[in-house]
């Protein structure tokens, strides 16, 4: 009589158990959003109540992160700060990705003239410095937070654009695009039904790196005071008002310098385990 073997075949690993890291970098960013959310609840006192008779106190039992310069407490200005950096980068991604988008998809679909004008302007934004042109355009509007998400997404919207224009000349060639062509689809349905959503990935890979990058810079305009201004309890500005204290008083700048940091960090760990997830090459490894 014949043996039979029977062979079991492992499950496939589900993408979270492949990155921890990116896990890690979840949870960091879900804990940030919740103490934005919450944040008249949790902060200990007023972000931006003076009390001068506690200046520049240390961290302390009442003061767990101190006081700054004008007795506002550390803690309650991070605490309100969380909000003003999800909302920079929420705002910046929003803009860039969809100005970028859109004319990846004119640029890549329809191609000849438009294609070549296109691309030859997003060449004019990559020859500058990217922080340098922001500071340029946040200037010449006028030193602002609003101001700033916009310098900063204008200089952002090229590498989207780029990178759905790629896209977008490999995807408009496959067969079922070719078929609904045949089938007298319009140009808008195409795009909007066979080509966008195959574009997303990539996307949602780029989006979540540039969240953490739309903070940082956002941080670095409001710290040269080209951003946010004070007394607005935002991360760039306390580094750049505890900067006078660097020496004495350091916790000033360290612990918003410390929240900008792992925030940045959180969101490049997404964006890797975003990427090991939705790259195909990758799916069948681990």
């Amino acid at each position: 009589m014949a043996e039979i073997t029977v062979t079991t075949v492992q499950p496939r690993r589900p993408a979270w158990r492949r990155s921890p890291l990116a896990m890690v970098g979840l949870t960091l960013i879900v804990l940030l959003a919740l103490i934005a959310l919450l944040a008249p609840l949790i902060a200990p006192a007023n972000p931006l109540k003076q009390v001068l008779s506690t200046r520049l106190k240390p961290p302390s039992a009442e003061h767990w992160l101190g006081t700054d310069q004008l007795g506002r407490d550390v803690l309650s200005r991070m605490i309100y700060g969380a909000r003003i950096s999800l909302v920079i980068g929420i705002v910046v991604v929003g803009l860039a990705a969809s100005v970028g988008t859109f004319v990846g998809v004119v640029a890549g679909y329809f191609g000849g003239w438009l294609d070549e004008g296109l691309m030859r302007l997003t060449d004019v934004f990559f020859a500058f410095p990217a922080l340098i042109l922001a500071m340029a355009i946040s200037g010449a509007l006028g030193p602002s937070l609003t101001n700033a998400m916009i310098a900063i997404a204008v200089v952002s919207w090229p590498v989207y654009a780029r990178l759905v224009r790629a896209q977008v000349l490999s995807l408009r060639e496959r067969e079922y695009v070719e078929a609904a062509r045949g089938l007298g689809a319009s140009a808008e349905r195409i795009v909007w039904q066979h080509i966008l959503p195959n574009t997303l990935a990539p996307l949602l890979v780029q989006a979540s790196f540039d969240m953490g990058g739309a903070i940082l810079s956002a941080a670095g305009l409001s710290f040269i005071g080209f951003g946010t201004q004070p007394p607005t309890p935002e991360w760039g500005v306390m580094i750049s008002d505890g900067r006078n204290y660097i020496a004495t008083q350091p916790w000033l700048s360290l612990f918003p310098g410390l929240a900008i940091l792992f925030t940045v960090a959180a969101f490049n760990l997404i964006g890797d385990g975003l990427r090991d997830a939705l790259d195909p090459r990758l799916r069948g490894t681990g």
